[in-house]
């Protein structure tokens, strides 16, 4: 194996992978937006229809 300088070990950059972890944590950050959605849509139309429970 070639033993490398200095001057090599800097230049050598990283790659990037996509892991299940990161595909994971942008799938649960859609279903949060998307039921965060869901729950604002149906408090709206509800608020319009008058089908608010009164707490009295």
């Amino acid at each position: 194996m070639k033993k490398l300088t200095n001057d090599e070990l800097k230049a050598i950059k990283g790659g990037t992978s996509i892991t299940g972890s990161l595909i994971n944590a942008f799938i649960n950050l859609f279903e949060l937006l998307k039921e965060t959605g869901q729950s604002i849509g149906s408090a709206i139309r509800r608020i319009s229809d008058g089908n608010i429970c009164r707490s009295d």
